[in-house]
Formats: C-alpha cells, sequence, structure tokens
C-alpha cells in the first residue's frame, strides 16, 4: 500500500500537519465520503494550522515574558484607572503596526508589568515578534556585552524586534555608559518598533533618572511624544490578592 511512503515523505518533506491529517484520515473509515478535493483542503488546513501554532510558540519562547498573562485574564473591576474601551483598542495592536509606544506609569503591585507582558501575549498571537527586558537587567547585560564583544548583536537584535517591554523602568539613576545605551536602544526604535515602557517613576521626573540634561531630552523626544499614557493609581492587586489568602485560610481555620 502507498500509505506509510506517502506518510513518510510527508514527514521528510517537513509537512508534520499534513502527515498528521493524512494519518487521521487513514484511520478514520468516515473520511472515505469525503472527496479528493475536501481531503486535500483538510490536509492544507491543517499543515496552515501547524506551522502558525508552531510560529506562535517559538514567539513566545523567543519573548521570554515575566508573567504568564493573557487579556482575557484582564480584571477590570479592580479601582486602578484602567479604561476598558481604551485597552480594548490597544488589543488589537494596531499600535504596534504604526510604531507607537505604551508608558504604563504607577505605584507598584497595579498590575504594569501584568499587563505589559498580555499585550505582548496578543502580539504574538498577531505574529509580531516581542521581547521583555527587565531593564536594569538590560543594561547589566549590555555592560557584559561591551566587554565581551557581543554588543553588536544584542543592540541589533532589539533593533529588529517589533515590539519591546522595557519593564521597571527608572529603578535606579543611569551611569554614563548606561543613558548612552537606552538611547542607542531607543534611537534604533525610533518610528521603527513599538516599545512598552512600565515605571513607577512620573514622566517629569526622568531627566533625574537620566541624569543628562542633553540625553534625557533626547530620549524623551523619542518615546514620549507619540506613546499613549496610561496613569495607574488605586490599591495593589498584590495585597488583594494576599487578603484573599489570608480570609481564606481564617475560614479554612
Amino acid at each position: 500500500m502507498l500509505q506509510q511512503p506517502t506518510l513518510q515523505q510527508l514527514r521528510e518533506l517537513k509537512l508534520a500537519g499534513m502527515a498528521q491529517a493524512f494519518e487521521e484520515q487513514i484511520n478514520q473509515p468516515q473520511n472515505n465520503s469525503l472527496s479528493f478535493e475536501e481531503r486535500i483542503a483538510f490536509m492544507l488546513d491543517r499543515e496552515i494550522s501547524y506551522r502558525k501554532n508552531r510560529k506562535l510558540q517559538g514567539l513566545i519562547k523567543a519573548a521570554k515574558f515575566r508573567y504568564q498573562a493573557c487579556v482575557e485574564d484582564i480584571d477590570y473591576q479592580h479601582p486602578r484607572n484602567l479604561d476598558k474601551s481604551q485597552f480594548a483598542s490597544l488589543i488589537q495592536c494596531n499600535w504596534i503596526r504604526q510604531k507607537h509606544n505604551i508608558i504604563f506609569q504607577g505605584p507598584t503591585g497595579t498590575g504594569k508589568s501584568w499587563l505589559a507582558c498580555a499585550l505582548g501575549l496578543q502580539a504574538c498571537r498577531q505574529i509580531i515578534s516581542v521581547r521583555y527586558f527587565r531593564l536594569p537587567r538590560l543594561l547589566e547585560t549590555l555592560r557584559i556585552a561591551h566587554a565581551d564583544g557581543s554588543y553588536a548583536d544584542i543592540i541589533s537584535q532589539i533593533a529588529k524586534t517589533q515590539m519591546v517591554i522595557l519593564d521597571d523602568w527608572g529603578i535606579d539613576i543611569l551611569a554614563r555608559e548606561q543613558r548612552n545605551d537606552l538611547l542607542e536602544i531607543l534611537e534604533d526604535r525610533y518610528q521603527q518598533g513599538a516599545t512598552i515602557i512600565t515605571t513607577q517613576l512620573p514622566i517629569k521626573k526622568w531627566h533625574e533618572f537620566i541624569g543628562e540634561a542633553t540625553i534625557a531630552d533626547a530620549i524623551l523626544d523619542r518615546v514620549v511624544h507619540n506613546s499613549y499614557q496610561i496613569k495607574f493609581d488605586g490599591d495593589s492587586l498584590r495585597r488583594k490578592e494576599g487578603r484573599k489568602l489570608n480570609k481564606n485560610k481564617k475560614e479554612i481555620d
């Protein structure tokens, strides 16, 4: 019979989705009623779905998200000034295609990093490349890269990524080399890619964080003027979850 050689050939051609669909047709007699065109269409649909899913999983793995977050799980009831209609628009990811930025600013625990990762996953679902970085760790990586010769490669990879998340912006005042590296990243991304920044620091205090007026002006010019600025307030979601756990513990006790 030609079934097994055909199956093997599909696998050799790396048509894994079609191979799976062909094997299903062999093992499920009800598929015998399908026409030749219907069988081919079924196999092609399966191959396309397989490749899209494989691409999606590769994008998620490469993104290295801090949180396993998705837009379907967003809590719009918690009082933190999150506009549901505005966020519904951001979920469409047109702001990424338009090379705009988002600045999430607010107190710790209000979900800035989680929401950034949720938007990142949504972008991956639309086959958009994403990378997540904690800014302090990225700057340390670049410090080492200057010494070992990998700096240009890392900067190039970041520049090519369609959407980048810079989390924990403004934790420490920048050293000279750090502010230069940050400007290099944002210069490459200006009107070429989209960036999400999460920060506790109001924009008016960014000059102090960056530490040098000329470079601070250059960075703000490349980030702020084409950005959606979303300011959170309210109680920490972590404290909210802690209160739930304590309440449940008391009920159990």
